[in-house]
């Protein structure tokens, strides 16, 4: 198919030119574009690349950066870790038995509309303005995409498969580890690239829970003080965790559903 639209829009010359090429090219772009933006009228509040470069220089040198870094990554392990946990086999009940689903299925959907910042009040007041308010907050967000990806992924299964292997005599705990967990396994894979993009997403909202330090919080000092670079640094940041996550997952995707083919996205 890409063969196929290269030759009809570019030619095969547009074919030749490698992925890292293509990445380079498009980094390339968008350093000119962010440029030219900042030496505009936007200027005022849209940093250089020159600038944004000198405060990263100054936060390495005096560590904060890595601190930053380093307890906003806690949290997003911690929060995305306990939902993983936790949706999995909520998921997969939601999937297997229909009482379950009924329960279940409506609470998750009213809440999955309710935006993060909405219910942080609560949270503070529940469990306090410590780690465990930020590490919550980003739990319920990658929870909710977590269980919903899988529970798709279990209701998806070939009931032809199933079929067959009760025919076989296969018990119900042979189905639900031999066919219905392999079956589900680009989902669960799925919903760990969508679960940890809502982690991230959430952390800036998980630090207005108190926090003193942390990507979110510096965003927010910087902000505050209309330190635009300080407010892009941060943001850049993110975005890179956020990619280096999403490269680990897909490793993680072609390692273990290499042999299944998927159109999971």
């Amino acid at each position: 198919m890409d063969k196929f639209l290269g030759n009809t829009l570019g030619g095969d010359g547009m074919n030749k030119i490698s992925d890292k090429v293509w990445i380079l090219i498009s980094f390339v772009t968008a350093i000119v574009l962010w440029q030219l933006i900042s030496m505009s009228e936007a200027g005022v509040v849209f940093a250089s690349p020159v600038e944004v470069i000198e405060k990263c220089i100054k936060k390495i040198a005096d560590g904060t950066l890595w601190l930053h870094i380093s307890y906003s990554l806690f949290r997003v392990i911690a929060g995305f870790s306990l939902a993983f946990i936790a949706s999995i086999p909520v998921a997969f009940l939601m999937g297997w038995y229909r009482p379950v689903r009924g329960l279940i299925e409506p609470w998750i959907q009213f809440v999955r509309n309710i935006p993060p910042l909405a219910y942080i009040p609560l949270i503070i007041v529940g469990v306090g303005v410590d780690e465990r308010s930020k590490v919550t907050v980003i739990f319920i967000a990658s929870f909710l995409v977590l269980v919903v990806t899988i529970y798709q992924g279990v209701r998806s299964v070939d009931a032809t498969l199933i079929k067959a292997a009760k025919i076989l005599g296969a018990s119900d705990r042979d189905i639900f580890f031999k066919v219905v967990m392999p079956a589900s396994t680009p989902f669960i894979l799925v919903g760990t690239r969508l679960g940890l993009s809502a982690a991230l997403t959430t952390l800036v909202a998980a630090e207005l829970t108190g926090a003193s330090k942390g990507l979110g919080m510096m965003i927010q000092t910087a902000s505050g003080n209309y330190d635009m670079g300080t407010v892009l640094l941060g943001i850049i940041i993110i975005g890179i965790i956020g990619m280096a996550m999403e490269k680990f997952v897909r490793f993680l995707e072609r390692r273990l559903t290499g042999w299944q083919e998927t159109h999971v996205q």
